[in-house]
């Protein structure tokens, strides 16, 4: 059994505090990253399908000697995807790449504010979750202002807002917000990204040689203390194992202090305000650099 901790969503479900993401990998690095994950303890595995990668997930899982249902296994809707009936079927598409009868956790992977069609995409997702086909539902990257336009639309409050979040990015007012509305934050990019020197920071680093950790291994027990979900992405062994392995031990107040004090409120990636579907603009050309044209409409 695996000893990471659960949180609890605000429709009930039990859902792993860490877990794998997997983007950017490619094929059987994929395969090999969620077997060494779920080998190591890891329950929640984090996909979409902007990424890819959703058939050799499920090759994994269905590998895997841990049975389905002890396992909590997310996917995302792309902006291209978005509308009621698109969404629908963009579902039904990642159920078949993934080869699963159900997900655990099925989200809106952007806002995409020009396009203006997270409302009706919610719709399709409420439809979706009330099937029993998505245990939960939620969103990615949605500021106050989009949860407040969602809200007041729905009949279901989103279980999860993930978002960029680190040290460098603490997003302190949509935290409060979620909090305030019953809504998990989960972070992504959580130990800063690649080119963010976040764990080369020398005060990440005096904290990391105090406790005898790694950098990531300090980061990622600052979420876990800040009470939110976190799925660090790796494709090498001993850095999964690692990731997992910080819950022996415990940062102190002066420790969250000083991590505190590295919040700049720099993105990696980004501003959700300003992206929509198309390749050239936001995170189309975001997708674009990654080599992921082809979900272009």
């Amino acid at each position: 059994m695996s000893d990471i901790p659960h949180v609890t969503l605000n429709n009930g479900l039990s859902m792993p505090q860490l877990g794998l993401g997997v983007w950017q990998a490619r094929g059987t690095e994929v395969v090999d990253a969620v077997t060494a994950a779920i080998d190591s303890g890891y329950r929640l595995i984090d996909t979409a399908a902007i990424y890819g990668n959703e058939s050799e997930v499920g090759e994994a899982i269905r590998a895997s000697s841990v049975a389905r249902e002890e396992l909590f296994v997310t996917t995302k809707l792309w902006n291209s995807d978005q509308g009621y009936d698109n969404a629908k079927r963009a579902f039904d598409k990642s159920l078949e790449r993934l080869g699963l009868d159900y997900v655990d956790l099925y989200l809106i992977h952007w806002p995409a504010p020009k396009l203006d069609k997270y409302v009706e995409t919610w719709q399709a997702l409420e439809e979706i979750y009330e099937s029993g086909r998505a245990k939960a539902i939620g969103v990615c990257n949605f500021h106050v202002q989009h949860l407040e336009k969602l809200m007041a639309n729905a009949k279901v409050t989103p279980a999860i807002n993930q978002i960029e979040l680190h040290p460098r990015l603490a997003q302190h007012e949509i935290r409060e917000y979620c909090v305030s509305k019953n809504i998990q934050v989960e972070s992504w990019s959580p130990i800063g990204g690649s080119g963010g020197n976040l764990l080369n920071d020398p005060v990440i680093h005096d904290i990391a040689s105090k406790h005898n950790r790694t950098a990531a291994q300090i980061i990622i027990r600052w979420h876990i203390q800040s009470g939110l979900v976190v799925i660090p992405k790796s494709v090498h062994v001993d850095r999964i194992k690692q990731n997992a392995d910080v819950f022996d031990f415990a940062l102190d107040d002066n420790d969250m202090k000083k991590i505190a004090q590295l919040n700049t409120g720099e993105r990696r990636g980004p501003n959700p305000e300003k992206m929509d579907s198309r390749v050239g603009t936001g995170i189309g050309q975001f997708a674009h650099k990654l080599n992921l044209v082809r979900f272009r409409k």
